[in-house]
């Protein structure tokens, strides 16, 4: 064997024959032997014998975990955006506060004490001449406003929960706004018309009662068209939107609505290998491997 001839068995007149060229879209080696079956040698296996990290986007699926969850939710929990639904979903609210309203305007009437009068030639005129009645009258529409406007707050977010933020915000103010002038006019109704009928018929000096009425509050009309409650009657809509800001600062969820625990769900990348258990320590009696 010479050097300009290292192979014994090829001629030496024998001229290196080039490479086949490869088409275009052919297989690299290794992947035209694991086509055949082949196995790849050892030096090209990943080392200590471990098989090659799985690709989170080959996982079942084609998605990785935490995108898989990711849609999951959207498709759970977001819905599509509709218009005519979201602003059904406020009038709705709006019509059913309204209707509450006449069990606050009853409450309101039983609780707020009368004023009582006295008839006169010119009409009816406080019995006392710094009556505390109307201040009370005032003061327990106040409170029964706050306190209507808490519950419908919680009312509310517990009932419309797929629509927890701006649009229940809304519908809770403006019900409450809604509910306020309907309590007054259904509480200062009950009784008027006894009042009505002995203002006009009871002889001079006599004495009789005049139903709760608010002075703290009321309705003016913006352009003859638009009521504008002002006073105690924005009480409800402001405790609403109190109530219902503070239940949003405290909520749990980012996006307000319920959403499902990620059960079995491992925050832990497919690709990162499990911890190998620690070795058991050898028994007294067993042999003692050999040392190379």
């Amino acid at each position: 064997m010479s050097p300009d001839n290292p192979d014994r068995e090829r001629p030496v007149d024998e001229p290196d024959e080039p490479a086949p060229p490869r088409a275009s879209g052919a297989t690299s080696p290794a992947a035209e032997q694991s086509s055949r079956g082949e196995q790849l040698p050892a030096a090209e296996q990943s080392p200590r014998g471990e098989p090659p990290a799985e690709n989170p986007a080959e996982s079942p699926g084609g998605f990785a975990p935490s995108t898989a969850y990711q849609s999951s939710l959207e498709l759970s929990f977001d819905e599509p955006r509709r218009p005519l639904r979201t602003v059904a979903t406020v009038l709705g609210a709006v019509l059913a506060l309204a209707v509450l309203g006449v069990p606050f305007g009853l409450l309101w009437a039983a609780l707020a004490p009368d004023t009582p009068v006295l008839k006169t030639v010119e009409g009816a005129i406080y019995a006392e001449p710094q009556p505390e009645q109307p201040i009370a009258a005032d003061g327990w529409f106040s409170l029964l406003g706050l306190a209507f406007g808490l519950l419908v707050a919680l009312a509310l977010w517990v009932v419309l929960r797929r629509r927890r933020g701006p649009v229940g915000l809304l519908a809770a103010v403006l019900g409450a706004l809604v509910a306020a002038p309907v309590a007054w006019q259904v509480g200062r109704r009950v009784g008027l018309g006894t009042f009505d009928r002995l203002l006009a018929t009871a002889p001079a000096g006599q004495a009789f009662t005049k139903p709760a009425d608010l002075r703290a509050g009321g309705v003016d009309w913006l352009l003859g068209v638009l009521p504008v409650p002002h006073g105690n009657l924005l009480l409800p809509a402001f405790g609403a939107a109190i109530m219902y800001t503070l239940l949003a600062g405290w909520s749990r969820w980012p996006g307000l609505r319920p959403e499902p625990d990620p059960a079995g769900l491992s925050w832990v990348s497919a690709g990162t290998p499990a911890p190998s258990a620690a070795p058991e320590p050898p028994a007294p009696d067993a042999a003692e491997p050999p040392r190379g």
